[in-house]
């Protein structure tokens, strides 16, 4: 039976459903760009200066160079990442992050302080179960 009471209710679920939606999207899209294994390592490196692909590929261990081209387009074609090639030289590629990329750092920074304090806790939550064990 349609109800005042249910008519509200429906429009309170509608609502928050879309205000659901208007929160996920956003989050989604970011995660699309830091998704994956190696992104943000390529980031990470990066931010120590402009590299060749060689030298990317060398300090980002086990990375295939398919990989890294694809992540590198990938990051290239969202904004992070931009190739500069030498006018002199058209072999030299280097690649370097963008100014836009400094977007990444406070993220980078809050994963990496979760990262820290979830291992704290996981770290902590073991022992504890170790000394009620015993």
């Amino acid at each position: 039976m349609n109800t005042p009471e249910n008519a509200t209710s429906n429009k309170r679920q509608i609502k928050f459903a879309s205000k659901c939606k208007s929160e996920i999207v956003p989050i989604m899209d970011a995660l699309y760009i830091i998704n994956g294994k190696w992104r943000i390592p390529i980031v990470l490196t990066l931010m120590e200066g402009n590299k060749r692909f060689s030298e990317i590929k060398k300090e980002v261990q086990k990375i295939t160079s398919k990989v890294l081209a694809e992540e590198l387009k990938e990051l290239e074609l969202n904004g992070f990442v931009e190739k500069k090639t030498d006018d002199q030289s058209r072999a030299k590629t280097e690649y370097q992050l963008t100014d836009y990329s400094s977007s990444l750092e406070p993220i980078i920074k809050s994963l990496r302080d979760f990262g820290i304090q979830h291992r704290k806790k996981i770290r902590d939550e073991g022992h504890q179960a170790k000394k009620n064990a015993d």
